[in-house]
């Protein structure tokens, strides 16, 4: 007699553009969800068909350029069937001591939403050090208490439709799971280049309202003595105003916080994040100087740069 597990009452949702090489593994994670929902980009390789061949509904997002994004577009527009939702990148999986945990917390009415903690893998090894562990992300919650916090980046180009490092505010009290979700891309470097290179678009103009004193209204806040969440938003606003900071980045994450324990992988985590650092700078350099665009005079040096008027050449015939 086969027996098979009983589904978990809450509605995953799934951001999606050509995954097909992570989707497989994530969907197999989340059998055990009652409901899942991939929201798709219209991804151009197999993306759609794996999913609704393991099951999931389909929606295609159309991205205006301006807020919201994905995922909270998701959130307000999707027919959800449970009050709880998941959320799960293509290159994330739910363990099955995880979803054992899931299934409890859910009936539990202490909590309006939890926090997931990340094992995120680089090259095949877990990177445990370096900053990276533990690294809490609210994940589940009940889907009419919350929503991502706005931080004035949608308008940005060339950072995609999805929400990039935003995270998820929430009504109420929140709580956190102990078994961990793992993280871990099958695909190559050269993804994870792209990816952070249009993350580093996104980190530009986070600094950049920083540094110009853009309000805490619509975001989590930042506070020294709140979650962790929010003493790293609190820290952030210091980490702006630093020298140095591709140096600093690679001392902290290698040296200060003993990546270098991660061996060979945690040396070229951390050089790439020194890397990803410098593109966040030079790109925020050109967005306060050149208005985000390359090769454009600033304003305050237009008159400057203008060519000299010349003198009009004017034949005189002589006189006969």
């Amino acid at each position: 007699m086969v027996t098979t597990t009983p589904k978990v009452p809450i509605s995953v949702l799934i951001p999606a553009k050509d995954e097909e090489q992570n989707l497989p593994a994530c969907l197999t994670s989340l059998e055990r969800a009652a409901e899942i929902f991939v929201v798709d980009s219209h991804s151009s390789d197999r993306s759609v068909e794996i999913a609704a061949a393991a099951g999931a509904k389909v929606v295609q997002f159309e991205f205006n350029g301006h807020w919201p994004k994905k995922k909270n577009w998701a959130l307000d527009n999707l027919p959800f069937s449970h009050e709880w939702v998941l959320i799960v990148d293509c290159d994330e999986r739910i363990t099955p001591a995880l979803w054992d945990e899931i299934a409890t917390a859910i009936q539990q009415s202490e909590f309006d939403g939890y926090y997931l903690n990340r094992r995120v893998f680089f090259l095949g090894t877990w990177i445990r050090h370096g900053g990276k562990y533990p690294d809490w992300n609210l994940r589940l919650f009940r889907h009419q208490k919350g929503r991502y916090e706005n931080l004035q980046t949608a308008d940005i180009p060339n950072t995609g439709d999805n929400e990039v490092h935003e995270h998820v505010m929430i009504e109420g009290a929140v709580g956190y799971l102990k078994h961990d979700m793992l993280h871990e891309d099958f695909r190559d470097l050269y993804h994870w280049l792209a990816r952070h290179n249009r993350y580093s678009n996104w980190e530009a103009q986070v600094y950049y309202n920083l540094l110009t004193g853009m309000g805490d209204g619509g975001t989590i806040g930042a506070n020294l003595f709140g979650d962790a969440v929010q003493r790293k938003r609190f820290l952030k606003k210091i980490w702006v105003r630093l020298p140095f900071k591709p140096l600093l980045r690679f001392v902290l994450f290698y040296v200060v916080r003993l990546g270098f324990l991660d061996g060979r992988a945690g040396y070229i985590y951390g050089r790439l994040l020194s890397q990803y650092e410098y593109q966040i700078g030079v790109k925020l350099f050109e967005l306060r100087q050149f208005g985000g665009q390359l090769n454009v005079t600033p304003k305050e040096n237009t008159a400057l740069s203008q060519p000299a008027v010349q003198p009009a050449i004017v034949s005189v015939e002589s006189a006969p």
